[in-house]
């Protein structure tokens, strides 16, 4: 079973190190990692996708809470919380394929950012099962680069909201 846990973190030097050590020292494997400084400067969040049973994952909070410049752990349960990826994708394109491309992306509302005359920079943002239905789209053209962020989760409703 997949978990999405968002660790709130001092924006410290080596917290990262500490909290990545954590995992692959105890031989827990992060499927994604994402990790960003807050509204707030002197705090960042960690969210790590992570593989396991309850216990695992009761493990892997207890031992994160333990971590030194650890402010919190939340577990985003299924419908807890909102998440979004982010994927970038260079394309080979020309004017035989150009307009089959723009209509994938027309579908997926997915924006252009880059052109050339031989190749297209595309960004798309949703939920994993979206970029996944896009990649498979693009498959058959000629995809040159990819990058993708790991996911970014939020709970829906605060504890004080």
């Amino acid at each position: 079973m997949r978990h999405t846990i968002s660790v709130l973190v001092e924006n410290k030097f080596g917290v990262l190190a500490r909290v990545a050590g954590m995992f692959s020292g105890r031989g827990f494997n992060i499927d994604t990692l994402n990790v960003a400084p807050t509204h707030d400067p002197s705090l960042s969040r960690i969210t790590a996708v992570v593989k396991g049973d309850d216990a695992t994952l009761d493990q892997i909070t207890k031992q994160l809470r333990k971590l030194i410049n650890v402010i919190d752990v939340a577990d985003f349960n299924a419908g807890q919380s909102v998440d979004r990826e982010m994927v970038l994708i260079k394309l080979g394109a020309d004017s035989s394929n150009r307009s089959e491309i723009l209509q994938v992306c027309d579908i997926f509302r997915a924006k252009i950012i880059n052109v050339t005359g031989k190749s297209v920079v595309i960004e798309l943002t949703g939920d994993e099962g979206k970029i996944n239905a896009f990649l498979e789209l693009l498959a058959p053209f000629d995809i040159r680069e990819l990058a993708r962020t790991g996911k970014l989760a939020m709970a829906r409703q605060s504890a004080d909201a």
